[in-house]
């Protein structure tokens, strides 16, 4: 029989590779089971490529299934080989800490954590690897695992040339005894990861079939590579990564990353990003194809992932500066949203003494020269925070210094510019 979860991620486009694709089917249909992705804290944030196996693991959650999420507090200390071509920076144990809690707060958007059968769990695998001594760790693991065996995964075998140090080169086999440990005391049955970390799950029931007398049933899956139709990086934006901190990635930012997605991906992101159904998403894909002008299924992307990531106040903060800008109805922000939304245009820094306005918008670049100041003023084409000004004798003083910090000033319909008052 096939199982309707494994049947929604195949129409989704989320399972690339599985270890026993009829017997983790089987195991799905027989019982509820828990399962685990693992995430090592080199940041304080995720962004939004980390995040496509925990959205999968969610997607077991609701079908009746329990997340086991595993933060590497040990893993991270050593850095994972993975898609990286020289080694990593070791963090400091303070910066491990400080990065687990923010991952923490951010994992707690995305499940249920309350008390139930399939309540999520919040594992850290410092707690059971950080006391164990190297001799325990070689003769309990380091025996179980071939150097052939290890030299073989793509990982580990694609940095042979460049170099690779012992404390890299071990690290698959901690996440094999992280599995193996999860198996044993949370009945953990099946590891997802991205695409990249298949050499690392398949090392996991390796360990588990060496260290069981009985037949393990154990599986692992992985997700493919988000990718974007013109085969370029999937989030990734002129600015950097978006990431899921809003002191990082601000709600607005976020909002916009997902509503400038191109019709060619629009779809695509709605089935793996999202959890509307495929009755709403398919109705989607027709909005797209018959009324592509309207955005209807970017405006959903936008607003589903705002909503799971920010919740409903970032979105509505999100929505709400993307209206005041498309109107030009500044006066509609707080001095904090307009910090927000200007973030990234030209700025330039005056002096704070008075100003007529025609000077003002000169010594900022805003217009090129005092005449073309002048009919800009006139044709109403400047405004200072949202008011027009069309007065050529209109001083510009304390009263347009927002936070007596800084002034909005556009020109024409959408160039605007940020003046900062020194």
């Amino acid at each position: 029989m096939t199982n309707q979860l494994i049947e929604d991620l195949q129409w989704r486009g989320l399972l690339y590779q599985q270890t026993d694709a009829e017997g983790m089917e089987k195991l799905l249909n027989e019982e509820s089971v828990s399962l685990y992705v693992g995430v090592d804290p080199t940041a304080d944030s995720m962004h939004i490529g980390h995040i496509v196996p925990l959205l999968t693991l969610r997607r077991f959650q609701q079908a009746g299934h329990r997340p086991v999420l595993l933060v590497g507090g040990a893993t991270g200390m050593i850095g994972d080989p993975s898609g990286r071509s020289s080694e990593r920076n070791l963090l400091t144990t303070a910066q491990i800490e400080k990065n687990v809690e923010g991952l923490k707060a951010q994992m707690e958007r995305i499940f249920d954590f309350s008390e139930g059968e399939n309540g999520a769990i919040l594992v850290n695998n410092y707690d059971w690897v950080g006391e164990m001594s190297v001799i325990d760790f070689l003769r309990d693991y380091g025996k179980l695992v071939n150097v052939n065996y290890l030299l073989a995964k793509d990982t580990i075998a694609s940095r042979l040339e460049t170099g690779i140090s012992f404390t890299e080169f071990t690290y698959t086999i901690l996440q094999g005894l992280d599995f193996n440990h999860l198996y044993d005391n949370h009945n953990v049955r099946i590891q997802v990861g991205g695409s990249d970390q298949w050499g690392n799950i398949t090392t996991g029931l390796e360990v588990i079939r060496k260290t069981h007398d009985e037949e393990a049933k154990a599986f692992g899956i992985t997700i493919p590579l988000v990718t974007k139709a013109d085969g370029t990086k999937f989030g990734k934006t002129a600015g950097g990564a978006v990431w899921l901190d809003a002191e990082k990635t601000s709600p607005y930012e976020f909002y916009q990353f997902w509503i400038n997605t191109a019709d060619a991906d629009v779809v695509k992101y709605l089935k793996i990003f999202t959890f509307l159904s495929r009755a709403e998403i398919e109705e989607l894909e027709v909005a797209v194809q018959e009324e592509p002008h309207l955005r209807k299924a970017q405006k959903t992307l936008a607003s589903e992932m705002t909503k799971l990531i920010h919740g409903e106040e970032g979105l509505q903060q999100a929505e709400r500066i993307t209206a005041a800008l498309f109107s030009g109805d500044l006066k509609a922000l707080s001095v904090d949203e307009m910090k927000v939304a200007f973030a990234g245009v030209p700025s330039v820094e005056i002096g704070k003494e008075d100003k007529n306005i025609v000077d003002l918008i000169v010594d900022a670049g805003i217009s090129s020269s005092k005449r073309q100041a002048r009919e800009d003023v006139t044709n109403g084409a400047i405004s200072i925070n949202g008011e027009k000004i069309t007065d050529l004798e209109y001083t510009v003083d304390a009263k347009d210094r927002l936070e007596d910090a800084f002034a909005i000033i556009r020109r024409g319909k959408k160039k605007y510019h940020m003046v900062k008052f020194i």
